[in-house]
C-alpha cells in the first residue's frame, strides 16, 4: 500500500510515478477523502473537548446537570456518534482506493508500458540456434511428460511427470533449496498452500487480481499463485526486533493459477500451466540496504542459470511491465532451443514498504525507537516447469536422449534420459 502520508505532501509526484505504470491515478479523490478525514476528525475532537468542559464544569461546582445540559449534552454525543460513523466511511472508503493502487516504479526504472520498452541488461555466452524439437514433442516420447493425462485428470494445462521426468523436477528443486539454504544463508520454509484473504492482500494479490486466484468459497481460504504470499505474511502484524533483519527466506510450494492473461498467447507444452512447482526467495531488509539486496539475489538466480550451464539473459523491466506490489524488476530469460524462444524463469523485485504497510509489519532499529515499515524482496530461484523444458530441450542428443547437467547427478543418480524410440 503506498503511503497517504507522502501522497498528500507530494501528490503530483504520485501522480506522475503512477502515470508511468499506466494508470489513471485517482490522486485529486485522495486529497478530497483526506480533507473529509482531518474536517471529522477534528469536528468530533472539538464536541468531545466541549463534552469534557462541561463534565468538569459540572463535577467542579459540585451540582447536577440541568435540563439544558443534559439536552445539549445528548445532541453533542449524537453529533460525535455521526462524525465517527461518517469517519468509518470515509476511511473505508480511502482504504479500498490505497488497495487498489500498484506501487510507484522508482527512479531510473525504464519508460514504457510493456514488454516492447524492457531493457537487455546482460545475456550470457552461449549457443542460441534452434533445433525445432520441442519438448511438447521430445518429452511424450521419452515417456516422461503425459499431457493428454493431465488433461483427462484435471482440463487443459493441467500435466503429468513421469518416471525420469518426475525425479528430474524433484531433483532440481531439491538443488535450488540446497544452494540457497547451504550456500547463500536462507531459511527453508515449508508454508500453507492455503492462505487467509487477508494474507492474499498483504501480499498484494487482493483485491486486483481475485479473477486469476483460485478460492475454496467455503473456508474462504485462497491457493498461493506463489510461495512469495506466503512468506510475505508469516510477519504480518508484526514488530520485528531491534538487529534481527535482514530475514531470508525460502520455499518450494506450488503455485496456482488461472491464467487468464494468457489468453491468445501460445499455450503449447508446459510453458503457461495452472498449476507449477517454484523455488521462491523472500527477504525483509531494512530500507538503505533494499538496492543491494536486489542486486545480490538477482545474482543469486543467475548463479543457477550458470551453474545448469543454460544460455540466459537478465532484463530490467520498464514501468508498465513491473508487477503489481513490485517498485523495480528484473527478469531472467533462458534460451529454449526447441521452440525457439526465452523463457521468463525467474523475476526478482524489490517491492520498497509497500507490501509491508499492507500487512502492518514493522521493525525497531534500536530497542525503544519507534517503529519502521521494512522493504520486502521476492524472486524466482527458479521457476519450474520452464527451467525443466530448458533442460529438455538443451539436453538434446541426436540420438533422441536428453543429458542433464552435472551439477544434477548427485540429485538424480544418472546422468541422461535415454530415448525409448
Amino acid at each position: 500500500m503506498l503511503s497517504l502520508e507522502n501522497i498528500v505532501r507530494n501528490p503530483e509526484d504520485a501522480r506522475s510515478a503512477l502515470v508511468r505504470r499506466g494508470e489513471d491515478p485517482p490522486i485529486d479523490q485522495i486529497l478530497e477523502l483526506d480533507s473529509q478525514r482531518k474536517s471529522l476528525i477534528q469536528a468530533a475532537d472539538t464536541d468531545r473537548a466541549l463534552r469534557n468542559t462541561v463534565s468538569k464544569t459540572i463535577g467542579r461546582e459540585k451540582r447536577k446537570p440541568t435540563t439544558k445540559e443534559i439536552a445539549e449534552m445528548r445532541e453533542t454525543g449524537d453529533r460525535i456518534k455521526s462524525y465517527e460513523s461518517d469517519l468509518e466511511s470515509v476511511l473505508s472508503e480511502m482504504n479500498a482506493v490505497l488497495l487498489s493502487l500498484p506501487n510507484m516504479p522508482l527512479e531510473g526504472v525504464p519508460d514504457g508500458m510493456d514488454e516492447e520498452s524492457n531493457i537487455i541488461v546482460r545475456t550470457s555466452e552461449g549457443d542460441t540456434s534452434s533445433h525445432g524439437n520441442a519438448h511438447w514433442d521430445v518429452a511424450p516420447r521419452l515417456g516422461i511428460l503425459d499431457l493428454e493425462a493431465g488433461a483427462s485428470i484435471a482440463g487443459a494445462r493441467f500435466f503429468v511427470l513421469k518416471g525420469k521426468g518426475a525425479k528430474l523436477q524433484r531433483a532440481l528443486a531439491a538443488w535450488m533449496l540446497d544452494v540457497q539454504t547451504e550456500q547463500h544463508g536462507y531459511m527453508e520454509i515449508d508454508p500453507p498452500l492455503l492462505v487467509r484473504p487477508e494474507t492474499m492482500t498483504g501480499s498484494g494479490n487482493l483485491p486486483k487480481f481475485k479473477d486469476n486466484l483460485y478460492r475454496d468459497e467455503e473456508t474462504d481460504l485462497w491457493l498461493i499463485p506463489t510461495a512469495e504470499v506466503a512468506l510475505n505474511g508469516l510477519h504480518q502484524g508484526q514488530i520485528i526486533d531491534p538487529g534481527i533483519l535482514p530475514l531470508k527466506y525460502v520455499a518450494q510450494t506450488p503455485s496456482f493459477r488461472k491464467e487468464h492473461a494468457s489468453a491468445g498467447r501460445d499455450v503449447r507444452g508446459i510453458k503457461r500451466v495452472h498449476q507449477f512447482e517454484k523455488v521462491e526467495m523472500f527477504r525483509y531488509v531494512e530500507p538503505e540496504n533494499s538496492e543491494a539486496a536486489l542486486e545480490e539475489m538477482l545474482n543469486e538466480a543467475e548463479e543457477l542459470c550458470k551453474r545448469l550451464n543454460l544460455t540466459h539473459r537478465v532484463l530490467e523491466l520498464c514501468a508498465g511491465d513491473i508487477g503489481f506490489q513490485s517498485a523495480k524488476t528484473y527478469d531472467i530469460e533462458v534460451w529454449s532451443p526447441g521452440s525457439a524462444e526465452w523463457l521468463e524463469v525467474s523475476s526478482i523485485s524489490t517491492c520498497t514498504d509497500f507490501q509491508a504497510r499492507r500487512n502492518n509489519t514493522r521493525y525497531r532499529r534500536e530497542a525503544g525507537d519507534s517503529t519502521k515499515f521494512p522493504h520486502t524482496l521476492n524472486g524466482s530461484g527458479l521457476a519450474l516447469p520452464r527451467i525443466w523444458i530448458a533442460i529438455i530441450e538443451n539436453g538434446l542428443q541426436p540420438d533422441g536422449s536428453v543429458v542433464i547437467p552435472d551439477e544434477l547427478v548427485p540429485y538424480t543418480g544418472w546422468d541422461q534420459i535415454e530415448s525409448v524410440s
